[in-house]
């Protein structure tokens, strides 16, 4: 797919055999298999090793698979990275990423364990020094992907309260959009951790959209459903996308440089934009004909 539909991103703890079955059915566009926060340390080892099998065994259809490690500075990160290295997994999750430096580690631990070249890196940017390092950690390596945003973590560093319209968070997710775009990579929003309230998650889900994310980490698979409708096109999106295509192709073949549409002017960067909504629609519909 030239457009990876990243909606629903979904945390399953590798310690967790039933939830790897289960995540086989669930309409996330991606599941973060995880080492790290959701695994007591005596079973980090267990965890890795279902993981690994939980991969191998396949199932999980056009969904995207990544696996989050252990903290570099941990016992298992060496371990975690060569498994991944070593698996079907689409991509490397790294948490607390603070420098540069740190990822040009796991990709070259990553290709000295001989992982596949088209084996991504997504970095979780968690602190303020990772915040504030957000431009050099996006271009550190080109098996950066993904930019995922740790927002219990930072909020608890920057000591900001969790308000409804995260104002205390909106500076430093600000940068790290502008990092990601920057870049040319996609930028993933935090987890919303009330289940009880759905219409507040739901406003995180629009207000994510807005601030120009692509998808929303989710902690349970009732979160999937409203993330995957609020960061799709909607259909008068996806019709107008149409409309400016078509009239922008009439008007170059008729010599014109610019065009009118429902009394907007439109110029090549709005038809780029309608030719990015029409592919996400068609990966998305690829996704969900599953």
């Amino acid at each position: 797919m030239l457009h990876r539909p990243r909606r629903s991103v979904l945390y399953m703890p590798g310690a967790n055999q039933r939830a790897l079955e289960k995540a086989r059915t669930l309409a996330a566009d991606c599941l973060v298999l995880d080492l790290e926060d959701a695994v007591a340390p005596a079973m980090k080892v267990t965890a890795r090793q279902q993981i690994a099998a939980a991969i191998a065994s396949g199932g999980y259809g056009q969904r995207e698979l990544v696996v989050r490690i252990n903290g570099l500075d941990s016992d298992w990160a060496q371990e975690d990275i060569r498994m991944v290295a070593d698996s079907a997994a689409d991509a490397l999750c790294m948490p607390k990423v603070e420098t540069a430096a740190q990822v040009q580690q796991v990709a070259a631990l990553l290709d000295g364990a001989g992982a596949d070249a088209s084996m991504a890196i997504w970095v979780m940017i968690e602190t303020p020094p990772g915040v504030l390092n957000a431009q050099a950690i996006a271009a550190a390596h080109p098996r950066v992907k993904v930019l995922v945003m740790g927002t219990s973590d930072l909020a608890k560093e920057l000591r900001v309260p969790h308000t409804p319209g995260r104002e205390g968070l909106q500076p430093a997710l600000g940068l790290c959009v502008l990092a990601a775009r920057a870049n040319g990579l996609d930028i993933l929003d935090g987890v919303y951790l009330d289940l009880d309230d759905e219409p507040g998650y739901v406003a995180s889900c629009e207000q994510g959209r807005t601030l120009g994310f692509d998808g929303k980490t989710l902690i349970h698979p009732k979160q999937v459903a409203a993330a995957n409708a609020v960061f799709s096109p909607d259909a008068l999106q996806l019709d107008r996308a149409g409309r400016i295509i078509e009239a922008w192709r009439e008007a170059d073949a008729e010599g014109k440089a610019v065009v009118l549409v429902d009394g907007k002017l439109v110029e090549i960067l709005h038809v780029e934009e309608a030719r990015r909504l029409l592919a996400i629609a068609e990966a998305i519909a690829m996704v969900d004909a599953e």
